[in-house]
């Protein structure tokens, strides 16, 4: 097939990608028939999860809002994906065009669609790199040009931990960013869970693992720990769309349709 101008040349068609199957949850145009196909048998399995997703989406909006308000304008975003409407930098520089966005992720194929959508964005840079390895982000070169850490950062992990193996330590890893932080400065977390419908997630986690990124669902003391001295915001750590909804947002309490717990902290 031809591909798109928005494609790298070396994309593998033969095997869904993460990013591109989460762009298709949440309406985008940036994924393929491969991606389509893992993501319509994933709704078969769980109906709701486009919601679920655009509900993690939804939270992504509001909790940039909430930084922003409270004088934020550096933001760091770890597992960035595909950079699709209504994303950082966007909500961000809405509400002030200075604001500077870093994305960061692991995946080659999501960094090459992010860096030609932001192309011409020059309060943006899409970095290559582990999550895993914070030292090497957090002293990247094109970081640090947009970044200055010496003033408050929000530091975004938004659904990107429960891709890293209780081996690699997501509560160690969180940990590093959190004391690379001036106080003032901020930490979004958005992290799946297999409370409430813990046959669903099991049966996900094995779908999941055909795209090369298996996932790891954990409790919400877990989830909690990854703040670790960050004060949260009111509600708390809460389902995703239970966290400070805008007027017009449908509220789900319903454990059984939520999959996920999601938070802001800041550094005291």
């Amino acid at each position: 097939m031809a591909l798109p101008s928005w494609a790298p040349a070396e994309i593998d068609l033969s095997k869904p990608s993460a990013a591109r199957v989460y762009d298709y949850y949440l309406g985008g145009s940036h994924n393929f028939e491969v991606d389509r196909n893992q993501a319509d048998e994933a709704i078969r399995q769980w109906p709701e999860l486009p919601k679920i997703m655009q509900e993690n989406r939804g939270f992504l909006r509001r909790a940039v809002r909430h930084c922003v308000s409270k004088g934020i304008r550096q933001f760091l975003d770890i597992g960035s994906g595909i950079p699709t409407v209504g994303n950082v930098h966007e909500v961000a520089q809405r509400a002030d065009p200075d604001c500077r966005t870093a994305y960061v992720d692991v995946d080659s194929i999501a960094v090459a669609h992010s860096r030609a959508i932001l192309a011409d964005n020059k309060r943006t840079t899409v970095v290559q790199a582990d999550m895993r390895y914070p030292d090497q982000i957090l002293h990247d070169p094109d970081v640090r040009r947009l970044i200055d850490f010496d003033e408050p950062v929000a530091v975004l992990m938004l659904a990107v931990l429960h891709f890293v193996s209780d081996e690699d330590d997501p509560a160690g890893i969180a940990r590093f960013y959190r004391e690379a932080l001036v106080p003032g400065s901020m930490l979004a977390i958005s992290h799946a869970t297999f409370e409430g419908q813990p046959d669903r997630a099991l049966a996900h986690s094995d779908l999941y693992r055909r795209t090369g990124t298996p996932m790891w669902w954990r409790s919400k003391e877990e989830i909690r720990s990854m703040f670790g001295e960050f004060v949260l915001a009111e509600p708390g750590l809460v389902w995703f769309s239970q966290w400070r909804p805008d007027p017009e947002d449908v509220v789900d309490t319903d454990p059984h349709r939520t999959t996920g717990y999601a938070g802001v902290g800041t550094k005291p």
